[in-house]
C-alpha cells in the first residue's frame, strides 16, 4: 500500500522543488531597481481616483450571490438529465421540487428588489 503513494510522492517534490527553484531564480536575477512609477497602483493606464478602499454598493454582492446560486443549481440539473430514464417517476418528483424550490427563490428576489438597479 505504502508504494502505491510513491509516484505521488514524487510527483509533489518535483513540482515542489521547481517552484523553489524558480522563485529562487526570480529573486537572484530580477530586477532590484525600485521605481516610484513602477509601485504606484495601475488601474486601467489611468491615474487611480479616490481610495481603494471605498464603499461598494450591496446589490453588487447580492447579484454575485445569485448567479452562483442558480448557476450552481443549473449545474446539479445536468447529472439528472443524464439519469432520468434509469430515476424513473421517483427522480422525475425529486427534480420537479427542485425546480420549483428554485422558480420559488428567484420570484422571491424578483420581488425582493434583488434585480431593481438604483
Amino acid at each position: 500500500m505504502p508504494g502505491s503513494y510513491l509516484p505521488l510522492l514524487i510527483v509533489i517534490t518535483v513540482g515542489g522543488g521547481l517552484a523553489l527553484i524558480i522563485l529562487l531564480l526570480s529573486h537572484i536575477f530580477g530586477p532590484r531597481k525600485k521605481e516610484r512609477i513602477k509601485l504606484a497602483p495601475y488601474e486601467c493606464g489611468l491615474d487611480p481616483i479616490g481610495d481603494a478602499r471605498g464603499r461598494i454598493h450591496v446589490k453588487y454582492f447580492l447579484i454575485a450571490i445569485l448567479f452562483i446560486i442558480f448557476d450552481l443549481d443549473g449545474i446539479s440539473i445536468i447529472p439528472w438529465a443524464l439519469l432520468v430514464r434509469e430515476l424513473g417517476w421517483l427522480g422525475l418528483m425529486e427534480i420537479g421540487i427542485f425546480v420549483s424550490l428554485m422558480i420559488f427563490g428567484l420570484v422571491y428576489a424578483v420581488k425582493k428588489g434583488a434585480f431593481k438597479w438604483e
